[in-house]
């Protein structure tokens, strides 16, 4: 075998284990993402600005710098609400077939395939830049990069990646580390990013470099995938003898009996469950789906109203602000990994998905009402633990499935918080332009009590566990 190496969430590995990490593709992408992001939202802000080629109407006649700002401000939401559209719905064309080609086939093929759609969209806003072209360029965009698979595909088979390198027990773990380098690269380069939109004056220059780097990044990570990236052996294969009990999650099934590709099969070693409990973990995957997508509605619902909050008044954030407030949500994710690191030594999964969205709903509740940029940042702090709730769900599904299903099943929850995005990007871009002259803080409230439901979901897997470990400890009395 040869020298042994060790990784801290994977114990001893093989040599050429470096070659089966994701994480330089993580990172390398999130970095291109969160230049694209800042770059974008500059962009079109610039794009539909006092004195832009669209916005002609507010040089003609002089308004109050109030009116002029909520004219912008309705423009950029109404720009983000076709642009997540398309976004959202064009990877439903391809995202799960790409997975059933990564499941059949390679493991790469999901992310790779992914990556070139990642490095078109991340081309069209270099050349719109360069070139000038009409901000809807950026519509046919992120097009290009949904037929490509979108973030459905690239995210589940890098879930599915980092799901196969890793055994039961550390399974959380593994998959919040990968978080926590998605998170510390997109610090850096939010960091950063309004910095280098600034590199270049003039109308024509303005977030060239910013642009160029993105395009670098994305580069970068489709050509690691092609040429450097191996798929790693699976660890956590079961056995032909399963035990019908899982301790590390404490739920209660087999691996086969949710595999779509194979019959439903009872494990001959252990006890076998009654009639009643025959298929208890579908319940528990319904379950975990819906406090899913709850959740996922509350954080969409803040993350999409909120750059366009610090915009305006009263915060009313500079370019290189808003690349700060961008790097400040990504502190979570470091948070996260050790808030997962700690509480995976005393609790189950479900009691620390539910310690995310405590934290998550108390955050966006005081964002609600956010009047100085210290209150921003107090908001920021509070959501410390937000990452864990949706990373742990996807390890406690994985406990529950056969390794030779993960593409097909990640992309199934990742195609429903896509489509989830779609429509609460929608509906709180409207609702915030509703509301924002009245209470501009509306759909942070909203976000909040959605996160305290998606705790109900959750909570009845914590108490449907309780119960089955209960009657198979007098069972076995």
């Amino acid at each position: 075998m040869g020298p042994e190496t060790t990784c801290p969430c994977r114990g001893p590995l093989p040599r050429l284990h470096m070659r089966t990490w994701v994480e330089p593709i993580v990172a390398s992408t999130q970095v291109a993402g969160s230049l694209f992001d800042a770059g974008l939202l500059l962009v079109v802000k610039a794009s539909f600005g006092p004195g832009a080629g669209n916005s002609s109407n507010h040089s003609i006649s002089p308004s109050p710098r109030g009116a002029l700002e909520d004219q912008q401000q309705k423009a950029i939401s109404n720009f983000y609400i076709i642009y997540n559209l398309v976004a959202g719905l064009s990877p439903l064309l391809s995202a799960y077939g790409l997975a059933w080609l990564s499941d059949r086939y390679h493991r790469k093929i999901s992310v790779c395939v992914a990556l070139l759609g990642i490095l078109l969209c991340r081309l069209g806003l270099l050349f719109k830049v360069l070139w000038d072209w009409p901000v809807e360029v950026m519509y046919w965009a992120t097009a290009l990069n949904g037929l490509c698979g979108g973030f459905s595909a690239y995210w589940s088979g890098v879930i599915a990646l980092g799901s196969l390198s890793s055994s039961e027990g550390r399974r959380s773990l593994r998959l919040i580390f990968i978080d926590l380098i998605l998170g510390l690269a997109g610090f850096c380069g939010s960091m950063v990013s309004g910095h280098l939109f600034k590199q270049l004056s003039g109308h024509s220059g303005q977030g060239l470099v910013l642009t160029a780097c993105s395009v670098s990044c994305a580069a970068f990570a489709l050509f690691y995938s092609l040429v450097v990236l191996k798929v790693p052996e699976s660890v956590a294969t079961p056995s032909k003898t399963l035990p019908t009990m899982d301790t590390v999650s404490g739920t209660t099934g087999t691996y086969r009996t949710l595999d779509p590709d194979q019959p439903d099969k009872q494990s001959v070693v252990g006890r076998p469950l009654s009639p009643g409990k025959a298929k208890p973990q579908k319940t528990i995957i319904a379950l975990l789906f819906a406090g899913a997508i709850i959740y996922d509605l509350a954080v969409v619902g803040t993350v999409e109203v909120m750059p366009l909050f610090v915009l305006r008044e009263p915060l009313s954030w500079n370019q290189v602000q808003v690349g700060y407030g961008m790097a400040a949500g990504y502190i979570i994710f470091i948070t996260s990994f050790l808030g997962v690191l700690v509480f995976s030594r005393c609790f189950q999964d479900t009691s620390m998905i539910m310690i995310g969205m405590v934290s998550f709903g108390l955050g966006a509740l005081l964002l609600a009402f956010v009047k100085e940029t210290y209150m921003f940042y107090i908001a920021r702090v509070i959501m410390l633990f937000a990452l864990i709730p949706v990373t742990t769900i996807r390890s406690a599904m994985s406990k529950l499935i056969k390794d030779s299903s993960y593409g097909k099943v990640f992309v199934v929850l990742q195609l429903s918080l896509t489509v989830t995005w779609v429509v609460t990007s929608t509906l709180y871009n409207e609702l915030y332009q509703l509301t924002m002259e009245k209470f501009v803080g509306t759909c942070f409230a909203l976000s909040s009590f959605l996160s305290f439901v998606a705790i109900i979901p959750i909570g009845i897997v914590a108490y449907k566990q309780d119960s089955w470990l209960k009657c198979a400890d007098i069972t076995e009395k």
